[in-house]
């Protein structure tokens, strides 16, 4: 519950309770002015969409803070409160302007967790300014940056908690009612940044929370910022830039695990691939954000520099519906490539790495060349390329379906390349988001469109083994004993059990507790018969929105592989 004070009461320090209370309120201002600012979006892409990304990033910073709170027994630690806070930002960033925000919100996490008083609300406000100003690979003036640079100048020297807030909130306004005369698009669309607009709305509810008062909302107190033309008319279909030409066709977001060294890579080769790049984060955990028309190869450079996961790719044209994987009740069943006579190299084909016999016949008849792989022996990529060979086209998807095989795949690919062939690496890491990625592949749309939504398809399935163990050995859940069944969810051991079945339900529950509409099960010639038919029940009886489907992988496959999507 969020903190009220007192009339005339204000705060001396930001504590835990006051940071959550910050992020509520703050969420419930993006919620209020998430229209209109979704209405003036015009910069660096008239898509109307900065005010749901900022509010998405708001909601999954206080989701973070929230959990932390619950999991304390006593009052938490403010600097694990606003680590959480910025930790919940990053991972759940969405779009530039919620990007910038997560990065924002991490430089003032790195100076509050030292102190909580004025002065240190001013210094965090100043490597917040920045920190964000660094992320981005060309900064703008006229931006959300101008109004956080802004915003840290204002309150420089420091003060009481308020003052400082108070005057940030002032400066940044001041800075965003000026910036449609520093950015063209904004002066000739008539309306103020989107994105400066959003972090107005953030650090009023600074204000209130430090405070007790809520400033006027942008817009509507006397000199405030003005709204000059019709903020609806915001130009649908293909994307455009600042200079009104057509943009890069894809925005492409993903979380990243990689080293400094690679991200700095990263970004000299996303930078060149398109624009509005923008990449937050550190401590081995990145959130990448650009704007591109190769969405595969973005999304190869993120493989490349490390383990891209959480995969969001949106086509800015008007028939990106058609791109994206159909919903739960409109699945389609994985289809094959185009037809070819004999000697002809058909249009597109899918190459798939598969465990045993039943997926390869399961990918076979999808119309995939599949290539096998058996405990221990991981193909090389002599045999991936033999296999791209073997598919005969002159597209080809190629699905590895395993973490380790990644470096093998990407060589295999630019091998294939040199030859001619045009070959998109989808960086699947567990064979149900192969299964996923073929069920929305069509060969007959547009190379780049079929990719999307197979690696949308693919990004979107959270994917779990079950193994048992061989030897003692530790792991990330604790000790295991030979003959123990281990839950990987993932790839990390999440659980410990001495039974398949219970072990099975209990990696069920703590993915679908994080929400999913439908359940795929993978299961061996071993395992036993009743396994899939009880973890159907289990979900049907305790998920009531979730659809199941099971598949068999026969002989050479884990006990059991379990997808979310």
């Amino acid at each position: 519950m969020s903190r009220a004070l007192q009339p005339d009461e204000e705060l001396v320090e930001l504590d835990a309770e006051a940071v959550r209370t910050w992020c509520a309120r703050a969420l419930d201002a993006l919620g209020r002015e998430r229209e209109e600012i979704d209405a003036i979006n015009v910069y660096p892409v008239a898509d109307g969409d900065t005010g749901t990304n900022l509010y998405l990033t708001a909601e999954a910073a206080l989701q973070a803070v929230e959990a932390v709170s619950a999991a304390s027994a006593s009052a938490p630690d403010t600097a694990e409160t606003v680590r959480a806070m910025a930790h919940g930002a990053l991972l759940g960033a969405r779009g530039n302007s919620g990007t910038i925000l997560a990065q924002l919100l991490r430089g003032m996490a790195a100076v509050l967790a030292e102190g909580r008083d004025g002065d240190h609300l001013a210094r965090a406000l100043a490597e917040a300014a920045s920190a964000a100003r660094q992320a981005v690979a060309h900064p703008v003036e006229g931006t959300v940056l101008t109004v956080a640079a802004a915003a840290a100048a204002g309150c420089a020297g420091g003060g009481t908690l308020l003052e400082v807030a108070t005057r940030a909130h002032d400066a940044a306004r001041t800075a965003l009612e000026a910036t449609p005369g520093q950015l063209a698009v904004l002066g000739r669309a008539g309306v103020v940044d989107a994105g400066g607009r959003g972090l107005v709305a953030v650090l009023g509810a600074l204000v209130e929370t430090v405070g007790g008062r809520t400033p006027d909302p942008a817009g509507t107190a006397p000199g405030a910022v003005r709204v000059l033309g019709d903020v609806r008319a915001v130009p649908a279909g293909s994307p455009r830039t600042c200079d009104g030409e057509a943009g890069p066709a894809y925005e492409v977001i993903y979380l990243l695990e990689a080293e400094d060294a690679a991200v700095d890579r990263l970004r000299a080769r996303l930078d060149a691939l398109g624009d509005s790049l923008v990449v937050v984060g550190g401590d081995g955990l990145w959130n990448v954000h650009v704007h591109v028309d190769d969405a595969g190869a973005a999304v190869e450079a993120g493989v490349d520099a490390g383990r891209p996961h959480r995969i969001r790719i949106t086509h800015f044209g008007a028939d990106a519906a058609a791109a994206k994987p159909s919903g739960r009740s409109g699945r389609s069943e994985p289809s094959g490539p185009s037809g070819a006579g004999p000697g002809e190299r058909a249009r597109r084909a899918v190459v798939a790495v598969v465990p045993g016999e039943g997926l390869a016949g399961l990918c076979a008849e999808a119309g995939a060349t599949t290539v096998r792989s058996r405990p221990g022996e991981p193909p090389a990529d002599d045999e991936l390329l033999e296999a791209i060979r073997r598919a005969h086209a002159r597209e080809v998807v190629l699905l590895p379906n395993d973490t380790e095989l990644r470096r093998t795949a990407a060589a295999a690919a630019e091998r294939a390349r040199a030859e001619g062939i045009r070959v998109a690496l989808i960086p699947t890491r567990a064979a149900v988001q192969g299964i996923a990625a073929l069920a929305v592949h069509e060969p007959d749309r547009r190379f780049d469109e079929d990719v999307v939504a197979m690696t949308a398809a693919a990004g979107a399935t959270r994917y779990a083994e079950l193994a048992v163990a061989e030897r003692r050995s530790f792991t990330s859940a604790g000790v295991c004993q030979a003959g123990d069944v281990l839950g990987l969810i993932e790839g990390d051991v999440a659980v410990i059990g001495k039974d398949l079945t219970e072990t099975a339900r209990t990696v069920l529950d703590r993915m679908l507790s994080a929400g999913g509409e439908l359940v795929t099960l993978v299961v061996a010639d071993d395992t036993p018969p009743g396994l899939a038919p009880d973890l159907e029940g289990h979900v049907r009886r305790g998920y009531l929105a979730v659809d199941t489907t099971t598949y068999h992988a026969g002989a050479g496959a884990p006990p059991l592989l379990i997808g979310v999507e």
